[in-house]
């Protein structure tokens, strides 16, 4: 089975504008997405909207195209730019988000084996949360929730906590329920791919703003993977001091 990994990656952005090229221990952003899916993938390309980051991503050795501005998210980018990388030579298109430079290869690995299912239209990750995790955590809505069925498929997502426990008390559910934090990595079939960015937005996607809802309304499978590794995602200049410290502490 032929794998692409695509990474997309933005310049305009409301909270942290030029992310991708933001230093991060001596490397954009970017580069350092891209250094650690190679390490998995043979087949990477930085799918961007801007000649800054496209220069950049060649300046470090990488593959990049070019893409429309235009694009409504990140899974309608990486159908262009698949469409330019040649939609015949891959079966299936792995969706990176340029903001997780600390993406593991055994995260990226998971998500290959869930094609080991010849029934899987799309697949994603989820992390268990943890018993003793404070509840504010499964709580914010910044952070969806995955319920699955027994053959790790996705039901439902949400920003809500789900399900709800009837007769515990709040403070004891995560230790009577193991409740799914998603993990914003996607693989889609290329066939599939090219399927879901002609939907129509649908009316859960539109109420949770969770665009994978779309997909599950539309009767498409998403196998779930499970990590229990923790990446630290870069959405404000904030995250990117926290950035900074981990690498410091870890002596990258």
């Amino acid at each position: 089975m032929k794998f692409l990994a695509i990474i997309p990656a933005r310049y305009a952005s409301t909270r942290f504008p030029a992310k991708p090229l933001a230093m991060l221990g001596g490397k954009p952003v970017v580069q350092r997405v891209y250094e650690q899916v190679v390490k998995v993938f043979a087949d990477a390309v930085v799918a961007t909207d801007d000649q800054r980051i496209f220069d950049a991503v060649v300046a470090f050795g990488g593959r990049a195209v070019m893409t429309s501005t235009n694009h409504r998210s990140g899974t309608d980018r990486c159908y262009e730019a698949l469409q330019k990388s040649g939609a015949d030579k891959y079966d299936v298109v792995v969706n990176i988000q340029g903001d997780e430079p600390f993406i593991q290869p055994s995260q990226l690995e998971t998500i290959k084996q869930c094609f080991d299912d010849a029934s899987t239209d799309i697949a994603t990750l989820v992390k268990p949360f943890n018993p003793d995790d404070p509840f504010s955590m499964v709580e914010t809505p910044n952070s969806p929730k995955v319920v699955v069925n027994n053959r790790m498929e996705a039901m439902y997502f949400s920003r809500s906590v789900i399900p709800y426990l009837r007769g515990k008390e709040q403070s004891e559910w995560l230790r009577h329920h193991t409740y799914y934090k998603h993990i914003g990595l996607y693989a889609y079939r290329t066939t599939v791919l090219q399927e879901i960015t002609s939907l129509p937005q649908s009316s859960l996607e539109l109420a949770e703003s969770l665009e994978q809802l779309r997909w599950l309304e539309n009767g498409y499978k998403i196998k779930v993977g499970v990590t229990t590794v923790e990446t630290i995602g870069i959405d404000t200049p904030d995250d990117l001091k926290r950035a900074e410290e981990y690498l410091a502490m870890k002596g990258c």
